[in-house]
């Protein structure tokens, strides 16, 4: 079975990517809350990518 992390990194990738957006939104108009959410979401982002990579070097 090749590549079984692909997704988990793919969707960690999509995650990170609408956090860094809605961060950047958060802080040109001022919403603190859009900001921290933009930051969760990266984090969440980053563990499904380091996710993905564990299963691939697991199978």
């Amino acid at each position: 079975m090749a590549n079984k992390g692909g997704q988990d990194k793919a969707k960690g990738a999509t995650d990170k990517l609408k956090g860094r957006a809605k961060e950047t939104f958060g802080s040109v108009t001022g919403n603190e809350s859009k900001k921290s959410e933009g930051r969760a979401d990266q984090d969440k982002g980053t563990l499904k990518k380091k996710k993905g990579q564990f299963k691939d070097l697991t199978s």
